[in-house]
Formats: C-alpha cells, structure tokens, sequence
C-alpha cells in the first residue's frame, strides 16, 4: 500500500448538489432557491438579527441605563494589598511602577487606594486618588501620600 491507491471510506465523501444544470436534473430553474424574495437573489446574506421581517429584539427592548462620558474608571488597591507587596518586595515607597511590577494594575490604568485592611509600616505611596479612610490610615501609620 502507498499513497498512490488509497481511498476514503465508502460513504465517507458526498458530492455536493449540481444545480441549475438544466430542467432534466430536476434542479434547474430556480436551481431550488424557491421564486423570487431575498434569500432567491445572489450575493443575499441575512442581516445579524434579522427575524424574517418581525421587528429584531434588540429593537423590541428599550434602551435603559445611561453612560456617562466624563466616568473616570479607576483600579481599586486595597491596603492590605500595599502590606503584601511591600512585605514581599522589601519596599518602603509604593508607586504605579511597582504595583505595574507586582502585577495588580496594567498599562495606563488609575489607582485609587482604598482603606480595606490595615498598615502596620510606614509607607510612601503614590497613586492617583486615595479614599479619605485610606488617607488617614497610611499618615497614621507614618507614612505620606502623593496624588499624581
């Protein structure tokens, strides 16, 4: 055996409808489109969503909700996630870059630190908005804070 006499299966390839060959093949005509309408033309292709003509849900549903073009959508970083990574790293200042570095924020992402967990070291941090709470826990700890 070699590649020159090898066979698929029997029934494994079926040859494709030949249509429009004629009025004899019992296919010709309207080459089995049916007559006239959209789906009967050539280069038809059905809109997504289209339902046959029925009004689309997307148009049957009321729009909802609002977007506010001025939202300023900021990485929550907690401060017992700035323990962790100045425990782990050895640091006593915490900027974008390490918190890039530690993998908890990506590309030109804000962060704004918020309060949850505790500080038990003073730390210099640097982040694009702090919450009052988280304020006041990091100088309390000794540290200082640094709105870019």
């Amino acid at each position: 055996m070699d590649l020159s006499n090898l066979k698929p299966a029997v029934g494994a390839v079926k040859h494709g409808k030949r249509v429009g060959r004629g009025p004899g093949s019992g296919k010709g005509g309207t080459s089995t489109r049916g007559h006239k309408g959209a789906k009967s033309r050539s280069g038809y292709k059905r809109k997504i969503g289209f339902e046959g003509g029925q009004m689309p849900l997307q148009r049957r549903l009321p729009k909802w909700g609002f977007t506010n073009i001025n939202r300023v959508e900021y990485k929550a970083i907690n401060l017992s996630d700035l323990e962790t990574i100045a425990a782990a790293n050895n640091l006593e200042s915490i900027g974008l870059a390490e918190l890039r570095k530690a993998g908890y924020v990506s590309g030109k992402q804000l962060v704004k630190i918020l309060a949850k967990g505790s500080l038990t070291r003073a730390l210099h941090v640097e982040a694009n908005a702090f919450s009052a709470a988280a304020e006041k826990a990091i100088t309390e700890a000794g540290g200082s804070i640094n709105k870019i």
